[in-house]
């Protein structure tokens, strides 16, 4: 069947067609599913919570590696099994992947009704309608380009009330020898400051409390405008309301250091920051063509802490490069512990189709990259608990996501500022006295088996100078 052919539904359904949304991948492609449900829901479709009530099942995949692509393979299955089954009239394939492999998918995926390519998703959201009403409607939609760097239009956020992310740009510049991202999202592409700062303004007006900036490359922001990203977190800091800023990929090379000075002082902005480095050994990270030696990157990192006295840091590590020896390894165990990284992300290198790494023939063995990884997480784990026991006995405060019930037990769940949500530890709260977007203080009594904090109420109003959240 070509691109440009139609398929027409079987579907005999007369009232709104019901619609469930899977959602893989990352924050990034978290506000990607959010559009598709908004659009979805500005087409007459009744957005459900749950496949199974649903007749129809957006998938929104992810391709940024090997691991990525098989969970996205295996959920698609699972979504066709349901279609075979009877539980499903139509199954819809979008996002990385499909922008990936292209009409390949058709192919290998005859039973999906309906693939899309990486866009604003209003033409997947008519093509659902069309399908939910018998009419004929294309069975591939393409992106037909790079999409624009505009503001985002109507979400249907997915994240609980209290948080929020914003993407501030699409796309990347760096030559990752290792990265699919490029030729998935394209080049950098900044949006402008004024639809940031609108789109900043609907979500405060929605009560959103912390906005978590996303990027593929944070710190590029606005260079092809002319422009720095700590004039863009300043003016969204700036804006009225309770809201706080927290700041995710920032990539390390040409650091704008104006923003150690937001991070420091400003009363909405985090003092946290997730600066992926990938790897400290400096011929590893000259082979995976990252800026920069290691001992550049310890000299970054030393100015932030410098800089910014207290900082909570995140990061994020390759393993098993191909050319990756022992003796690079081992730097990465004594590099978390010289710097207490904590929080932290580690992953196993996978070979990319259209990445330059992806013929290199010195691929190391499953055995011995699994054992480099138990010893970056072994020194993680480290830092993480000598971190977090370092807050037993003290007073903190934490913004409420969630309440929960267990086992008939209720407790609220909150995060410190120390941590990002979804990627980082979180607080149970033992107190139900508060709402999910209300900061509260609280006592921390213990840790879990995770780390995570368990708090009680506090005994005292806490000193919110650096943060207190601004005035109206």
């Amino acid at each position: 069947m070509s691109p440009k052919s139609k398929r027409r539904s079987s579907s005999k359904v007369t009232e709104a067609t019901r619609v469930a949304l899977v959602h893989l991948g990352c924050a990034r492609n978290l506000i990607d599913s959010e559009l598709i449900l908004a659009r979805l829901a500005e087409e007459g479709c009744v957005v459900c919570g749950d496949v199974q009530e649903a007749q129809v099942a957006v998938l929104n995949t992810c391709s940024f590696i090997g691991p990525a692509r098989e969970e996205s393979e295996a959920a698609l299955e699972g979504l066709l099994e349901r279609k075979r089954r009877g539980e499903l009239e139509g199954v819809v394939v979008a996002g990385c992947l499909v922008q990936r492999y292209s009409h390949a998918l058709e192919k290998r995926y005859p039973e999906v009704d309906l693939f899309s390519e990486i866009s604003d998703y209003s033409e997947l959201a008519r093509a659902v309608r069309a399908f939910g009403e018998g009419s004929a409607f294309p069975r591939y939609l393409e992106a037909g380009g790079l999409r624009a760097p505009s503001r985002e239009g109507a979400r249907l956020l997915a994240t609980p009330g209290s948080y929020a992310y914003l993407r501030i740009s699409h796309g990347c510049d760096h030559g990752c020898s290792f990265c699919a991202i490029p030729s998935i999202r394209g080049e950098h592409r900044s949006k402008s400051l004024g639809d940031l700062a609108d789109e900043t303004r609907e979500l405060i007006d929605a009560g959103v409390r912390e906005l978590v900036l996303v990027a593929e490359d944070s710190t590029a922001w606005g260079r092809d405008h002319g422009r720095e990203l700590p004039e863009l977190i300043e003016t969204l800091a700036e804006l009225g309301g309770s809201h706080r800023l927290r700041l995710m990929y920032a990539y390390p090379n040409r650091f704008p250091w104006e923003l150690c000075e937001l991070l420091r002082d400003h009363p909405r902005v985090l003092p946290y920051l997730d600066i992926p480095v990938q790897h400290i050994a400096t011929p590893v990270l000259r082979a995976m063509r990252r800026a920069g030696s290691g001992d550049q990157v310890r000299a970054i990192l030393d100015r932030l802490m410098e800089e910014v006295p207290g900082i909570t840091l995140r990061t994020t590590l390759l393993l098993g490069f191909p050319g990756e020896t022992d003796r690079d390894a081992a730097e990465l165990p004594q590099f978390i512990r010289d710097y207490g990284l904590g929080r932290l992300g580690a992953f196993s290198y996978s070979p990319e189709e259209g990445t330059p790494a992806f013929h290199l023939e010195e691929n190391l063995p499953e055995d011995v990259v699994n054992e480099r990884l138990r010893a970056v997480y072994e020194a993680r784990d480290e830092c993480l608990r000598s971190s977090q026991e370092a807050h037993v006995g003290q007073d903190i405060e934490v913004l409420i996501d969630e309440r929960h019930e267990v086992d008939g037990e209720s407790f609220l769940v909150g995060r410190a500022d120390m941590d990002a949500p979804e990627v980082d530890l979180i607080a149970k709260v033992s107190r139900l006295d508060a709402a999910v977007g209300d900061r509260i203080p609280v006592r921390v009594l213990e840790l879990d088996d995770e780390f995570n904090l368990i708090c009680g109420p506090s005994t005292r109003e806490l000193d919110n100078d650096k943060h207190d959240g601004g005035a109206n």
